[in-house]
């Protein structure tokens, strides 16, 4: 097949939209599938380039680094998109957001009466917190938010989710074509445990005490991830025999490291930065108990890989977290938001460590429901199924609030959320 991927973001980025779209297609390209990714430029003027076989188009863009570190904004994408298309000749046109590229990306495909998907990642609580006086504004911009990604998404034939969640609320929010939940996956090849020669050289490696018990988070460092919570919940147990390393960089990293000063936790908390794709499965591998806090989590790539790499999970009760951890069995759910539930939870488990190798074993078996190559193939599921279909001759256009008519149900992949 000949697939062209458009998101906001893609390598080198390190979110986890970017994580996904990177091994979606870089994984159907090794499966001998003919990939094309349209993406911003990182570097601002549009380059091409061929990285583990797949073509990469990057549109030049402007940096929206007053917003988030990682934002650049592809501002007329249509021309460029429209060559890449005529160039390319895809079957399939997989999007991945609503933003400029993605909305060009399928506008070009109806035009030209390709086969077109998308994933959706995005919810309002993504965006919300880096718009001016977005909290203040909330209700009516969550609205916005959700019509603008409706009109576009409304005008798909398949849409797909990362979680049973993140399908049941965007089909609860007005989306009328099929949707079906596929995880993002993880890479059970890199993530397992023993993936750290040297626990204690790679704690060194990362200024991280050998001697206490290690608590992970990895990922941005962003408002909606609230390490803050996770901070405050260690102020609450005074103990010296805890550590939280805080790995990963964003827009939020320098007022967490002033925030963990104020706490007094400058003995107990590490921030690592960015640590090296090939650091990872080890840095993963010499933690004892991963904590994921966020309240905005439509899956969580990285907790996937904390499971992967038989860890405990300490997540906070939001969103699609609850579907990977079980309460007392993998791991715990802590009130979202609520610092001392954290730190309650914590301390069962620093002082049970006889309980964590069960539950990283529970862990690295429900990581087993989440292979990467599995989403791979549901993946090539969905673009076959497509295929064998004609192209609509009418799809709704990407205009505000303008909603394609009823339903169609699409047999054999997946499952429509509350359907099994």
């Amino acid at each position: 097949m000949r697939i062209a991927i458009a998101g906001q973001t893609y390598y080198p980025a390190s979110n986890g939209q970017s994580t996904f779209t990177v091994n979606l297609a870089e994984g159907l390209a090794r499966g001998g599938h003919q990939v094309l990714a349209l993406v911003p430029s990182e570097r601002g003027g549009a380059y091409e380039l061929i990285r583990n076989q797949v073509e990469i188009q990057a549109l030049s863009s402007v940096a929206l680094s007053f917003l988030h570190p990682e934002t650049y904004l592809t501002l007329s994408p249509m021309l460029a998109v429209r060559g890449a298309l005529e160039r390319f000749r895809p079957e399939i046109v997989h999007i991945q957001d609503p933003y400029p590229i993605s909305r060009a990306a399928a506008q070009a495909a109806r035009q030209r009466r390709i086969h077109l998907v998308g994933t959706n990642h995005l919810i309002p609580e993504n965006v919300i917190p880096y718009i001016p006086a977005g909290q203040a504004l909330q209700p009516a911009l969550a609205w916005a938010l959700w019509q603008w990604v409706l009109g576009l998404y409304n005008g798909l034939e398949v849409a797909t989710t990362p979680s049973k969640t993140a399908a049941d609320i965007i089909h609860r929010r007005g989306l009328r074509v099929p949707v079906f939940p596929i995880s993002c996956g993880v890479n059970l090849r890199r993530f397992h445990p023993g993936a750290a020669a040297d626990r204690e050289a790679m704690r060194a490696r990362y200024g991280l005490n050998p001697g206490q018990r290690l608590f992970l988070f990895v990922g941005r460092v962003d408002r909606e991830k609230r390490v803050d919570v996770l901070l405050r919940a260690l102020a609450l147990l005074h103990r010296a025999d805890l550590q939280v390393a805080i790995t990963g960089r964003g827009a939020e990293w320098e007022a967490m490291r002033r925030l963990a000063a104020v706490l007094g936790l400058e003995g107990n908390a590490r921030f690592t930065g960015y640590v090296p794709d090939e650091d990872l499965p080890g840095l993963m591998d010499s933690a004892d108990v991963f904590v994921m806090p966020s309240e905005a989590e439509l899956l969580s790539i990285a907790t996937l890989e904390a499971m992967a790499s038989g860890l405990p999970i300490l997540a906070a009760r939001a969103k699609a977290l609850p579907e990977l951890v079980s309460e007392g069995v993998n791991g715990f759910l802590f009130r979202a938001g609520d610092a001392l539930d954290a730190s309650r939870h914590m301390a069962i488990l620093a002082d049970h460590p006889e309980r964590l190798p069960q539950m990283g074993a529970a862990s690295l078996e429900r990581a087993q429901l989440h292979s990467l190559d599995d989403s791979l193939r549901n993946y090539e599921k969905i673009y076959e199924r497509v295929l064998g279909e004609p192209v609509p001759e009418a799809l709704a256009p990407a205009r505000w609030l303008r909603l394609a008519p009823g339903r169609k149900r699409m047999r054999g992949v997946g499952a429509r959320p509350g359907h099994g």
